[in-house]
């Protein structure tokens, strides 16, 4: 990948770093509730990501020599990467995957907040008990993300994007 977009990568691993620090401090607070573990994959789907993780991943991977291995699914939602019950890109994986069964606070069409947990998780919790400290802000991240990848499309030469367009994970796979 050309060195064009080094700062944009070194950026999105800033702030990758700064989601996984936050996502350890939640789960260490959570982890009565939290049952998320190796071969626990209800969330392992096909997701779209913005083409600044996408290109990210694929130079990380390249650099790497890695070569992930895929899952021949029968089910078209399910993520590609999921290989007997384990990521095969997990510390490439993208934010979104980072995320997974965190108790996500957002801001939802009504402009009110809203919790979101997985339904795994959090089974024995009095949702009363969340707050903004004791929850992953997700709006914070995604904007931060979202600027990010305004700023990586608008010099990325390869492509034309547009500050909106997501790539599915899956495509990853033709890149490499």
């Amino acid at each position: 990948m050309n060195k064009t977009y080094t700062k944009q990568f070194e950026a999105y691993k800033i702030l990758r770093n700064e989601i996984d620090s936050l996502s350890v401090q939640l789960e260490r607070e959570h982890v009565g509730q939290m049952v998320c573990k190796k071969g626990c994959d209800m969330c392992c789907m096909d997701y779209s990501i913005f083409p600044v993780e996408f290109y990210s991943i694929i130079n990380d991977l390249k650099r790497e020599g890695l070569n992930p291995e895929i899952s021949e699914t029968q089910n078209k939602n399910e993520c590609i990467f999921l290989k007997n019950h384990v990521c095969s890109i997990y510390e490439q994986r993208p934010v979104i995957c980072r995320t997974h069964g965190l108790p996500l606070l957002f801001m939802n069409e009504n402009s009110e907040w809203e919790l979101s947990a997985c339904e795994l998780n959090f089974t024995d919790f009095d949702f009363g008990n969340f707050t903004i400290e004791n929850t992953y802000p997700q709006d914070k991240f995604n904007s931060k993300l979202f600027l990010l990848n305004k700023e990586f499309v608008s010099e990325f030469k390869i492509k034309k994007f547009s500050e909106f367009d997501l790539i599915p994970i899956k495509d990853l796979i033709t890149e490499l």
